[in-house]
């Protein structure tokens, strides 16, 4: 379930700073053990400056400090050919480890408490990873284990 480029539907998703849950995409960039999982938590929210262009592949402007991946709504990801609704934007700042298995405490009934929504295309897979290890805007730690 927590395998590389796969995305997850939690309905809904319990943050871990507190913020109120709500349901959320969550996609699973790299697996660092069999306990611990690096990942992104997709956003429909556009973060950017009026004037950048939203086109879907990597954005970065260093002297900004913005790092995002923007998937352009309807552009098919996953080998099953899902996409998202809405233009969609992974911050390279929010990346965040997540533990498997306090997710699977929270999280134990598929098809009630999340829905494995596909495996992101190799190709996307490895433009996502690219584009945040490249970045100067994620954290170190990170970069190094998505390098």
């Amino acid at each position: 379930m927590y395998s590389e480029g796969t995305i997850i539907y939690f309905t809904p998703f319990y943050f871990k700073d507190g913020t109120p849950s709500k349901p959320k995409y969550f996609i699973v960039l790299k697996s660092l053990s069999s306990s611990l999982v690096l990942v992104s938590l997709p956003t429909s929210q556009q973060y950017l400056p009026q004037q950048i262009p939203v086109s879907h592949g990597c954005l970065e402007i260093p002297e900004q400090c913005i790092n995002c991946y923007i998937i352009k709504a309807q552009q098919v990801i996953t080998t099953n050919n899902w996409s998202f609704e809405l233009d969609t934007f992974l911050y390279g700042q929010w990346l965040d480890e997540y533990s498997v298995e306090i997710l699977s405490d929270i999280y134990a009934i598929e098809g009630i408490d999340y829905h494995i929504i596909g495996k992101l295309t190799d190709t996307e897979y490895r433009k996502i990873i690219q584009c945040f290890s490249g970045s100067s805007s994620v954290k170190r730690k990170y970069k190094r284990i998505l390098s």
